[in-house]
């Protein structure tokens, strides 16, 4: 049997210990004290953690790709590329743009998980960020395509997908936006509040149509005031709200992110990279939607000064939790594995390190740097 012979492992209900871990068949069939099952050992340096696959259900681009580029080809580099930071799972992410290139990309998506490549990590579903956003939180989303909120609209989308949307992102005070929130939530499509103007009421309301998440938590949104909580008030208010941040000390301050984890159930706060093309990249010009981005210090920036998404790496992100925001180490490890999972209602076979679940590892060293990654019992990244 192939699997890890005698390492530290974080596995589901014991916290890290020393183990063995089994895989046949790309799934984890053994965890236990007995290292003579382990036939052929992946490989694994004293030291090191074995952490479940990291699934990152925001993310836009990496490497130069970018998923609004339209071609299986770039899907696949920004697959590979964030294989290197410990992710075996994510969800390519649109933008708002021209429903021909919304489409272009959702096909090109489509056409990728349909052909299932085994390098690189898994394309779990296509997160749709935009149209259907607010013209008050616009962001580095191009102000021409913004779109009302539709329902004949997103199932065109929804087609051209293969019916592989998994998140939508939208303005929950949007003209139609309540007809479209229950119509993703019949569909098991998860509706989140992202680039909104929405206040408290707004939040509520869609709540109880099928609002479930929160797009960047803080990021493009109506902020928290005294007389009218906004979408971050609502996003610290409602339990059952799960909420995206943006960890690269960047988009958010260390306070600002202690804050929400504080006033968060633990299982209701994910990490995202929102990552663009230039992740994986030197300095310099990028791009983002037809529009200039400028990235220096890793930072990314439109000519006007607005954060253009970010060039986070996800294991970078759990340092930052732990190093910045005294975040224990296996929680921060939850908040891009497990909570992810039961986000986008796959925790019964990814997420954790538990016998039947798929095999798939980050393996980390001292300095939060990943030696291996491996998808379904195969190693997608050695360094």
């Amino acid at each position: 049997m192939r699997g890890f012979k005698n390492v530290n492992a974080y596995v589901e209900g014991k916290g890290i210990i020393k183990t063995n871990i089994g895989v046949e068949n790309g799934v984890i069939t053994y965890i236990g004290n007995d290292d003579s099952k382990i036939t052929e050992a992946y490989a694994y340096n004293e030291g090191a953690v074995v952490l479940p696959g990291f699934i990152d259900e925001h993310i836009h681009g990496a490497m130069g790709s970018d998923a609004m580029d339209g071609t299986t080809r770039d899907i696949s580099i920004i697959a590979n590329a964030v294989a290197s930071e410990g992710t075996t799972a994510f969800c390519p992410t649109t933008m708002t743009q021209s429903p021909k290139n919304i489409s272009t990309a959702l096909s090109a998506i489509k056409e990728y998980r349909d052909a299932n490549p085994e390098d690189g990590a898994e394309v779990l579903g296509v997160h749709l960020e935009g149209p259907f956003i607010s013209v008050k939180h616009i962001g580095a989303q191009p102000l021409e395509y913004v779109a009302k909120s539709e329902k004949e609209v997103f199932d065109k989308y929804y087609e051209a997908s293969g019916n592989s949307i998994r998140i939508v992102s939208l303005s929950p005070e949007s003209e139609g936006a309540t007809e479209l929130i229950s119509h993703l939530k019949d569909l098991g499509v998860i509706a989140s509040a992202g680039h909104t103007d929405a206040g408290y009421a707004d939040i509520e309301r869609a709540i109880s149509y099928g609002l479930s998440n929160v797009t960047h938590t803080y990021n493009a949104q109506k902020a928290l005031h005294h007389r009218d909580v906004g979408v971050v008030g609502s996003a610290l208010l409602f339990d059952q709200l799960n909420c995206e941040a943006i960890c690269d000390l960047i988009h958010l301050s260390a306070p600002a992110i202690k804050l929400l984890i504080k006033n968060k159930p633990h299982d209701k706060f994910t990490l995202v990279t929102d990552s663009m093309r230039a992740k994986h990249l030197p300095d310099g010009l990028s791009e983002l939607g037809g529009q200039e981005v400028i990235v220096k210090n890793g930072e990314a920036r439109l000519a006007n000064g607005a954060l253009a998404g970010s060039t986070l790496k996800m294991n970078v992100a759990i340092k930052n939790l732990v190093l910045s925001c005294d975040v224990p180490f296996t929680d921060a490890v939850d908040f891009a594995t497990i909570n992810p999972a039961k986000n986008l209602k796959i925790d019964d076979k990814q997420g954790s390190i538990k016998v039947g679940k798929r095999a798939d590892f980050a393996v980390l060293d001292g300095e939060f740097n990943v030696l291996t990654t491996i998808r379904n019992g195969k190693v997608i990244y050695s360094k």
